[in-house]
């Protein structure tokens, strides 16, 4: 008897884990243009040119893709959320680079993030709480890093550090469904610039004032 398993093939494998990522990467154009109310496995099929009974290899539904997606899409904030919170910047650097991080993959993986944000409440209900979970840790990220600045005298202490990050994350979120005329560089000019004044606008005044004082002093 053969027992030889095609699929075990690493040619295969790796041929079958290519096709995968392009048909969630379809997938994930389907539902940020489409929304998941007008998105289908039958328009999803059409945009990748194949049949829809081929997709049923990789999902067995379009909430099923709607899962895959959200979760890569939120699955790219965590990492480099975390990765910034357990750096050695000081706090309100950190936040700066947590908001440029959170607003970068506008331009490059901006299917991604606009089905994700704007799509996750049609998760499965089974899914959604998972990927709830995992936003929630990008959301203790900021907060984590509003309150450290908060403790070291760089942010002020007047704000509330949960009301504060969710108010950022807010605003960075909506970033998503700006225009821009030139898709890649557009996006990145205009997700880099929101940043520098969210940051300023909870940084403690004196902090700000004494660096000013401090460069007026080097210029004499």
């Amino acid at each position: 008897m053969n027992t030889h398993n095609p699929r075990s093939h690493p040619r295969r494998n790796s041929g079958l884990l290519r096709r995968g990522e392009t048909i969630v990467d379809g997938s994930a154009g389907v539902f940020a243009e489409r929304g998941h109310h007008g998105a289908s496995t039958q328009a999803i099929a059409d945009v990748l040119g194949m049949r829809q009974a081929s997709l049923y290899y990789y999902f067995p539904s379009k909430e099923a893709a709607l899962e895959l997606v959200c979760e890569r899409g939120v699955d790219r904030f965590v990492e480099s959320a975390e990765g910034i919170c357990a750096g050695k910047l000081a706090p309100r650097d950190k936040l700066a680079a947590l908001i440029a991080s959170h607003l970068a993959p506008n331009a490059t993986e901006r299917d991604y993030v606009k089905a994700f944000i704007s799509e996750r409440r049609y998760l499965p209900e089974a899914s959604r709480p998972r990927i709830g979970r995992k936003g929630r840790r990008i959301e203790r990220c900021f907060e984590h890093v509003i309150r450290a600045g908060i403790h070291d005298g760089s942010m002020r202490p007047d704000i509330d550090p949960h009301l504060t990050m969710l108010a950022l994350l807010g605003m960075l979120n909506s970033v998503i469904n700006w225009r821009a005329h030139d898709a890649a560089a557009g996006a990145m000019r205009i997700a880099a610039e929101p940043g520098r004044p969210i940051a300023r606008g909870v940084a403690k005044a004196a902090a700000t004032a004494r660096r000013r004082r401090r460069a007026s002093d080097a210029g004499r």
